[in-house]
């Protein structure tokens, strides 16, 4: 049998191929398979996380939108065959050239929660444009789901208060956009990242370092009155004003005799964060400025941010543990071949074993909302109806004959969807101790 690949369509001028961001691996298999037939067998592979990482009771499912665009540029130009022809075949290669993939994806919405084994996304299609989609579906889900994870935990800590995403020295440059996308997905208002801003809409946010305050010492001595006098006249009395560069009290009486009672807010970067947070609530109210915010900063995690929850903190600012996903750097997502010709296959090693078929999902909602239970069944089952309890299919068409779907939701479409997602999980399913699954998930075999 030949194979052959679709006719190519030629990828925009302009923007940067994504077909090198894989794994060699998916390239000689796809020599192996056009040389002995098997690269157009139809093939169903799935997307599942095999378990949560230590402590976590859920996952929420971050860079879907962002996948689909990167699946947009992956195409083989020269340069991109030069890298490997040293490696393939001329068959391979000049499938390559003309590759484009046509099959079909089905998932679970952005923003939607996960469980182990929950199939997050069903990728359709001939054995090699299925294969050569592994690395970058995973490099991107991995990553934005483990973000979106952390920072859905943190914005339940946060209980309502605004946090602001701060990240982007602590990670890789893409990363810290990526980042800020999946963040804002789960709940932060902000971030300081402008390259979010311009290419995810991402709200931006950012006044000053302390390198502003430093700046502004002369022969006398620092003189930090003069930093925030010029900070005040630039971005005006509403402006946040960083005030631990010296001494914290000082730092608060010198912002607001500067910019008066209505200064918008002061930040606190170091120290025992709610100890200081009560000692300058008392100061700036004694001085007036009631209205005054407290922000804090400095190594934040969903745990300290629980810890402040009874001090007065008005909004947070978290970077580091944001953006490595708060101890969970991954979200250990696999992508595992299920099915071939229509027959289940699985993988049987020891701790990595896999479900045979390609699978759907629903999941089983009290009539308050709260989810009960999620059950994979095979692709064409259904599940009879239970008493008391609704249904809901978590899979939606993503692509189809290699496009994206008409009408697919908007970043803020999927932060508002994950708003709904994430109230039906239990109440014990939001605590930050270790426990199992918020959401116990079953299996329906297929019939032999």
């Amino acid at each position: 049998m030949t194979s052959t690949a679709p006719t190519r369509a030629p990828h925009p001028p302009g923007r940067p191929s994504t077909a090198l961001l894989t794994d060699k691996y998916e390239l000689t298999m796809i020599s192996a398979a056009l040389a002995d037939g098997t690269a157009d067998r139809p093939c169903v592979f799935e997307v599942f996380a095999r378990r949560l990482p230590a402590g976590r009771r859920y996952g929420v499912v971050g860079g879907t939108g962002r996948l689909l665009e990167r699946l947009r540029d992956f195409r083989f130009g020269e340069q991109e065959l030069a890298t490997v022809a040293d490696s393939l075949d001329e068959r391979t290669l000049g499938w390559l050239r003309d590759f484009r993939f046509t099959g079909r994806m089905d998932g679970y919405p952005e923003g939607e929660l996960f469980f182990p084994g929950s199939p997050v996304l069903t990728v359709r299609g001939g054995f090699a444009e299925c294969v050569l989609m592994e690395t970058l579906v995973l490099s991107v889900l991995n990553h934005d789901s483990a973000i979106a994870s952390a920072a859905a935990r943190m914005t339940s800590a946060a209980d309502g208060r605004p946090i602001i995403e701060m990240g982007s020295r602590r990670t890789h440059e893409e990363a810290a956009v990526a980042a800020a996308r999946a963040s804002y997905l789960t709940g932060f208002a902000s971030t300081s990242n402008v390259e979010a801003t311009r290419r995810h809409g991402v709200p931006s946010a950012g006044t000053s370092a302390h390198a502003f305050t430093l700046l502004h010492t002369g022969p006398d001595g620092p003189d930090e009155a003069s930093a925030f006098r010029s900070q005040v006249a630039a971005l005006g009395v509403g402006t946040t004003l960083l005030v631990d560069t010296y001494d914290i009290t000082r730092g608060v009486a010198t912002a607001i005799e500067v910019a008066g009672p209505g200064l918008g807010g002061v930040r606190i970067d170091s120290g025992d964060l709610g100890m200081l947070a009560r000692q300058v609530r008392v100061q700036l109210d004694s001085l007036g400025a009631h209205g005054t915010r407290i922000v804090v900063s400095g190594d934040l995690d969903e745990y300290a941010i629980a810890a402040l929850r009874a001090e007065p903190v008005d909004a947070y600012g978290v970077g580091t543990r944001l953006v490595t996903g708060s101890g969970a750097p991954t979200a250990g997502m696999v992508y595992k071949l299920v099915e071939v010709d229509g027959i289940p296959v699985a993988k049987r090693s020891t701790h990595k074993e896999s479900l045979p078929g390609a699978k759907r999902a629903v999941r089983l909602h009290r009539r308050s909302g709260t989810a009960v239970e999620e059950v994979l069944l095979p692709w064409a089952g259904s599940l009879n109806a239970e008493p008391g309890l609704d249904q809901r299919d978590l899979m939606v068409p993503l692509m189809r004959d290699g496009d994206p779907v008409p009408d697919l939701p908007t970043l803020e479409e999927s932060r508002a969807f994950h708003e709904s997602a994430i109230v039906t999980l239990p109440w014990e399913g939001l605590a930050l101790s270790e426990g199992e699954p918020a959401v116990p998930v079953r299996v329906v075999p297929p019939r032999p």
